[in-house]
């Protein structure tokens, strides 16, 4: 019993001393609220590089925020927003899903914006050769198209628009293989799995193992944008509104434009 009191007199004087001496005295309460300043981004997948080099530039002034991205085609990450998935920032490779979650009043008003654009290109594996336009593409050599599925990825719908300008969809619609994003195309293309793809400029760019034949014609699809906007449902809206901003910063314009990324 004694020695019980002792120990007790003993904890009480060590107590008081780290209180008279300034020192933290552990608790349960949090010591920060860094878990607070967690964001999740919901991205195109051909922005992956630029995004992941952006994202220490971003956490040299805000060392607090954990980035987290989340990288697919656009349609798939829209769909997930709708459905209730967490994501505290959307950026889609088209204005279309975009304009959906803005119908459905799922973004923060205000907050939309256009970070960058792109261009689409024919690709080949690099030791192909006799592949030197989109008319090549009837060829009979030419036996498998990748694009991306038009319903969700805006490379596939941008596909779809320039094959249809050029009055050559029907002849290879047979030809074609469609992939979940336009890093599938890419691989697919990679591999020889496909004998031609179309990706955008940026996607060609990152790969040694493609070459471009030709860069469609702009006039003949809808504009290759990429818009930004803030979840509605997000729980770090502040924290959301400023990296948005610092994606359009010179720090983060310097970094797409690298990747080959046109500026708005």
């Amino acid at each position: 019993m004694k020695r019980r009191k002792l120990l007790v007199l003993i904890a009480t004087a060590l107590a008081t001393l780290l209180l008279v001496m300034g020192l933290p005295i552990l608790t349960s309460s949090p010591v920060s609220a860094q878990s607070n300043n967690n964001l999740l981004i919901s991205a195109a997948a051909s922005l992956k590089e630029a995004l992941e080099e952006i994202k220490p530039l971003y956490q040299q002034s805000k060392p607090n925020v954990k980035i987290n991205y989340n990288f697919g085609s656009s349609g798939a990450l829209q769909q997930q927003i709708e459905q209730g998935a967490p994501a505290d920032i959307f950026i889609s490779a088209a204005k279309k899903q975009v304009d959906a979650l803005e119908q459905k009043g799922l973004l923060v008003a205000g907050t939309r914006n256009i970070i960058a654009k792109n261009r689409l290109v024919l690709v080949v594996p690099k030791n192909v050769v006799g592949i030197t336009s989109f008319y090549s593409l009837k060829d009979a050599k030419v036996k498998k198209i990748a694009i991306g599925e038009p319903r969700s990825v805006p490379a596939g719908q941008y596909a779809q628009q320039v094959l249809e300008k050029l009055k050559i969809w029907s002849e290879i619609k047979s030809k074609l293989v469609f992939a979940n994003n336009v890093r599938q195309v890419l691989a697919s293309v990679e591999s020889g799995n496909a004998d031609a793809g179309l990706v955008y400029i940026t996607d060609a760019k990152i790969s040694d193992k493609v070459k471009v034949v030709v860069t469609a014609d702009e006039k003949y699809h809808s504009p290759i944008i990429y818009p930004l906007a803030v979840v509605k449902r997000s729980k770090n809206v502040d924290a959301a509104k400023e990296f948005s901003q610092f994606l359009s910063s010179n720090q983060a314009k310097t970094v797409f434009k690298k990747y080959g990324f046109i500026l708005p």
